[in-house]
């Protein structure tokens, strides 16, 4: 069979060639691919001449190349464009690879090899970078069993197969239960509150499935203007109730046995390694590098925030009964009157920005403020492969016109794509003797599709989602670094949201906003005083917010500081780790954890909380943009150079300090979120 994956890639760019893969190529692909990266670890493995950083670690990540891209192919694939084929295809491919990695972490003699340069590195002359790469991959082995006695060796590498299985089939139950929910309307009566432009959108999704009426999803941008919008409060808990319960409880799709496995497998493995606990195991690498330390952070933001959490539930609670609702405010009432309340005191709202917000114009001004910032040309092309018809390509170059990466930009919702958004990476950036290999990077998105008369109009919402995966593609993007492991966002999980979250700044800064943003029928410039109310909601609700955030990160936390199988019954567990942070009543047949795919089929286990320490970093560096002035070259260049183009080249802290000139404070995170210090 000729293999595409395995083909030399004739195109500029040396791209995926996604119009010829089909799902019957990936394992024999990924088989050869594995041999043959085999081959190069045993070379590294048997060499004869004595360890150096040069024939053991350098080479190890140099090996391997391959497979990565191959595997990055099936499992991007597999988020963004999935059908059963290719997730049977994952499902099986999965715990080859992580036999594989398996297989090098546990070889002994490559181990052996790795620990004597690790021993003797202060004889050696290594750059920073080459010491980082050193002590990263020391590191890994420890992490991956290589100091394990035999005895405990093939239990360890079971694990992270089993693991590797099963968070496989967690994402694809979420999936499933995802797509298998809709709510038909055929009485136009309960399309009341709903917006034109969503009853259009849902009028299009009937069609589409071939039906009369209207039809809304639980994919975000039909979910959640729904939510904020609709009059009918039975058909807003109905909503909420499909998907709060999904992948819980149900005869099919069930995650509950899942995510208590997960959790058992990963406190297992965790002390095979001699560690408490899992999050123990996971901090040890970070910023905030403990449990305590992850605690200490959280408990203290949750001291600032939660009176203001209260004032918040209060102020809708009161506005809600002041407009005719009666009895307690459920979470299904909660975005509807906040909606409205927010409305009534800024006379702003989702809708009256959203005709500001074409799509395509949002693409052109973020393109232009990275321009500003950071010397970067965009240039869609229409001659390269692309994975769907929705997809846009784009290259990417610098100030002198040189080639700095290739953009794939994936916006609409559909079946075979998973929810949320994100940046991904087809290949990172590296360097192989001279040459530097650009980077291929990919933003997924499930934003507002344009209608039979109206172009893609995105929220505000939508407009900060967009800048915060594009900060994150350009730490991709603009990676310059020597190693494949270090380079782009393989850092720290609590320093890889700051580029993103930096970046979300300017989706309230009215000297950027002024610059674009016009209406889509009448080109007229969004007012003045519009651009001022946003500034002046930003903190709508941020105590309620902040709690929320918390919320997940003591929930995080709960699952992955458990030392003994303790969890009997997982909706009690969950309604424990929520307590504190909790403001509404629970809602029978509801369950976070079930569908909470940034902890048990993402990479953010044990690391929610980076989202919320991230805020405080990128709090801080803002606070140094708007003191210079929002497009300050020398501050853009310092964020650059420092931050963007580094990775994981040094240590989080200080690349930070070399930029800010000092450590972050929380200061600046609470004074933007509107919290008085309660010292």
């Amino acid at each position: 069979m000729n293999n595409p994956l395995l083909s030399k890639w004739n195109n500029l760019y040396n791209l995926p060639p996604f119009e010829l893969i089909e799902p019957d190529h990936f394992k024999p692909a990924i088989e050869e691919s594995i041999d043959k990266a085999r081959e190069e670890i045993n070379k590294i493995s048997t060499n004869t001449g004595p360890p150096s950083f040069g024939n053991t670690v350098e080479a190890l990540d140099n090996a391997g190349i391959k497979l990565d891209e191959i595997s990055s192919i099936l499992f991007n694939i597999n988020s963004a464009e999935t059908n059963r084929e290719i997730q049977a295809a994952a499902r099986e491919i999965s715990p080859l690879l992580s036999r594989f990695h398996n297989d090098i972490t546990l070889n002994r003699d490559l181990f052996a090899r790795i620990d004597e340069v690790y021993k003797k590195q202060s004889s050696l002359e290594l750059d920073s970078e080459q010491k980082m790469l050193l002590k990263k991959t020391y590191r890994s082995f420890i992490k991956g069993g290589a100091g394990l006695e035999d005895s405990q060796r093939e239990r360890f590498r079971q694990i992270n197969e089993e693991l590797a299985s099963l968070s496989l089939k967690f994402e694809e139950n979420v999936l499933e239960e995802t797509n298998a929910f809709f709510l038909h309307i055929t009485d136009e009566n309960d399309l009341e509150g709903l917006p034109d432009g969503i009853i259009e959108a849902a009028s299009e999704e009937a069609k589409n499935s071939g039906r009369k009426g209207w039809v809304f999803t639980l994919h975000f941008p039909s979910y959640i203007p729904f939510m904020q919008y609709s009059a009918k409060r039975h058909l807003r808990e109905k909503m909420y109730r499909a998907d709060s319960s999904r992948a819980f409880g149900k005869d099919q799709n069930d995650n509950r046995e899942i995510v208590e496995k997960i959790v058992s497998l990963r406190r297992e493995k965790s002390k095979i390694l001699g560690f408490k606990n899992y999050a123990e195991f996971v901090l040890q690498d970070r910023m905030l590098n403990s449990p305590g330390k992850v605690m200490e952070f959280l408990e203290k933001l949750h001291s600032h925030s939660r009176d203001y959490a209260i004032r918040d539930l209060e102020e809708v609670k009161n506005y809600a009964s002041t407009n005719n609702h009666t009895g307690e405010i459920e979470r299904w009432d909660w975005a509807y009157y906040s909606e409205k309340l927010k409305k009534s005191k800024f006379n702003i709202d989702d809708e009256t920005l959203r005709p500001y917000f074409n799509l395509a114009e949002v693409e052109k001004a973020i393109f232009k403020l990275s321009n500003d910032l950071y010397g970067l040309n965009f240039k869609q092309r229409g001659d390269f492969p692309l994975y769907h018809r929705d997809v846009k390509a784009f290259t990417v170059t610098g100030r002198e016109r040189e080639h700095i990466a290739v953009l794939y930009l994936d916006y609409y919702p559909r079946k075979g794509k998973s929810s949320g958004a994100w940046m991904t990476a087809y290949r990172d950036q590296y360097r192989w003797y001279d040459h530097d290999n650009r980077p291929v990077i990919s933003i997924v998105t499930n934003f507002s599709k344009p209608s039979s008369s109206k172009p893609a109009l995105i929220t505000h919402n939508e407009l900060t989602t967009f800048l915060h995966e594009f900060g994150h593609a350009l730490h991709g993007m603009m990676s310059r670094c020597c190693y494949r492991s270090l380079s782009g966002t393989n850092v720290s999980r609590d320093f890889v949201e700051l580029p993103s979250q930096l970046m979300e700044n300017w989706a309230y800064e009215k000297e950027w906003l002024d610059s674009w943003a016009r209406h889509y029928k009448t080109g007229e410039k969004i007012p003045v005083e519009l651009i001022d109310k946003i500034k002046e909601s930003m903190v709508f609700n941020e105590g309620y917010a902040c709690n929320r955030q918390l919320g997940f990160g003591f929930l995080d936390m709960a699952w992955h500081t458990l030392e003994e199988d303790s969890v009997t019954d997982i909706d009690n567990f969950e309604k424990q780790a929520l307590s504190k942070t909790e403001l509404f009543r629970p809602v029978e047949g509801s369950n976070m954890s079930c569908s909470f795919g940034h902890l048990f089929s993402g990479g953010y286990a044990a690391g929610y909380y980076g989202y919320k320490w991230s805020e405080v970093l990128d709090a801080d560096a803002f606070s140094l943009f708007r003191k210079n002035g929002i497009y300050d070259s020398k501050t853009a260049d310092s964020f650059r150079t420092n931050i963007l183009e580094k990775g994981g080249t040094e240590e989080p802290m200080d690349l930070y300090r070399k930029f800010r000139g000092k450590e972050p404070s929380l200061d600046a995170l609470l004074h933007r979120s509107g919290f008085i210090d309660k010292g």
